[in-house]
């Protein structure tokens, strides 16, 4: 069942593994930390005009609930390498669930920006989550792994546009009002991401071996984990900054659409919240199985191109994503709207998959330090674009259109993100005797 403690294969079935149960769990919590990351996002439309906000003052706390993430991230992937994920995770989680449970205390745009800001730390999750199921499996299935670990907990991000307005619509048939509302539905993914944070560290293993502290008691690792050579390699790394500038456009994109799609639908075809809460989250929703292509696609190129057909198929596929968002800006008709946006969220989030099928090939000694830093990169890309949709006189729909020339732009990186013919063989060799490990276990079965 596994290579060097590694799974070879995903059973979807099973939680009696280490590999399995941490995939399991770690999605779950991802999923979670959407709920607190953007559950605030479905209801701004509400908010907007219960705190009299500005479109720019919107821009400015859409950008600080993704800017802050940026080095939490970074932080994040040193503290995976130095400490562990299952520690890194729970620390977290707990703290990070405090200013989802006290955003209901603000009472105007100042407090209501600190407090999406510190929110905003919850998105590092997404780090341990890569970094926890690349250690977990092997390379002939790490791909889909990872791809669909983040495409499961992505999920939460559209599937809070949904379940958010219906949780204030809960509060509201209690004959609460509207302002205390969206307040005090705030508190249930707030409670919900502190409970798990108790349950991560009892629930997984910081390695298939086992947690890190026992893997030290027993001589495996060294007590003293040396991480700034490391980290240092991994910065020189053009790789890595194609990477960083790529998971930018992909993932910058849907974090971007999961902030303004409730705003997008209400104004532009004149939805009550509730609706524009389920339209837009329907490209977050793609996520359920998209992403996971995105990674099982890459998985199988790379059984007969290798690690540079992973590369050549990220761009092309980023290529797509760009495209379809330039003509969802163009479209006026809501039902065509809804399927061309979830057609562009299908290439995106096939994108991202793909990026964190490479990931674990960059650097071995250093997989937070890349998971981290491509992942900021995800983050950089949203600061950016929040900035397009700060702009006063420019509308949403002409935003979209130069997010999607940006997007197609960013595909060339992929040419920069090569292999040396060693490196090359070794994965391959891996590759194949995962494949072959796999193919005599299912004999035996």
């Amino acid at each position: 069942m596994v290579t060097g403690h590694k799974a070879v294969k995903l059973d979807l079935l099973s939680f009696k593994t280490v590999p399995m149960r941490t995939f399991h769990v770690a999605w779950f919590t991802f999923f979670l930390c959407f709920f607190g990351w953007f559950g605030i996002a479905p209801l701004m439309p509400l908010i907007r005009t219960d705190l009299g906000l500005t479109k720019v003052q919107i821009g400015n706390t859409i950008i600080a609930s993704v800017a802050v993430t940026i080095f939490i991230r970074l932080i994040m992937g040193w503290l995976c390498d130095k400490f562990g994920p299952r520690r890194a995770y729970s620390g977290l989680l707990i703290l990070g669930s405090l200013p989802v449970m006290a955003i209901g205390l603000s009472q105007n745009y100042e407090t209501f920006f600190w407090f999406r800001l510190a929110i905003g730390a919850i998105g590092a999750s997404f780090v341990i989550t890569q970094y926890h199921t690349s250690v977990m499996f092997a390379p002939n299935c790490v791909g889909t792994a990872n791809a669909m670990a983040a495409g499961w907990g992505n999920l939460g991000g559209g599937v809070t546009q949904m379940i958010m307005p219906m949780i204030l619509a809960a509060f509201l048939s209690l004959g609460i009002g509207e302002s205390l509302g969206w307040r005090l539905s705030m508190v249930v993914p707030g409670v919900a991401l502190f409970i798990m944070g108790i349950l991560y560290s009892r629930l997984t293993k910081d390695y298939p071996a086992g947690n890190l502290s026992e893997l030290k008691a027993k001589g495996l690792v060294p007590h003293k984990i040396k991480t700034r050579g490391n980290f240092l390699a991994v910065i020189k790394d053009q790789r890595v900054w194609a990477l960083f500038v790529i998971y930018g456009a992909s993932f910058g994109t849907e974090l971007t659409m999961h902030n303004i799609a409730a705003l997008y639908f209400t104004d532009q075809f004149h939805l009550a919240i509730s609706q524009a809460g389920l339209v837009g989250g329907l490209f977050g929703l793609m996520n359920i199985f998209s992403r996971a292509l995105g990674g099982l696609v890459s998985d199988r190129y790379a059984a007969k191109r290798g690690l540079r057909g992973r590369a050549l198929l990220l761009g092309c596929i980023l290529l797509l994503g760009g495209g379809g968002l330039i003509i969802f800006s163009r479209i006026t008709i809501l039902s065509w709207a809804i399927a061309v946006m979830m057609l562009a969220g299908l290439f995106i989030q096939m994108a991202n998959g793909i990026v964190y099928s490479l990931v674990p090939f960059l650097n071995k000694k250093a997989l937070g330090a890349v998971a981290g830093i491509v992942g900021a990169g995800g983050n950089v890309g949203a600061v950016l674009f929040g900035f397009l949709f700060r702009m006063e006189g420019v509308n949403y729909a002409t935003t979209l259109l130069y997010l999607g020339l940006i997007v197609m732009g960013c595909a060339v990186f992929s040419l920069l993100v090569r292999f040396s013919a060693e490196a090359e063989k070794e994965v391959k060799e891996k590759f194949d005797a995962a494949h072959t490990e796999r193919l005599q276990s299912q004999s035996v079965l």
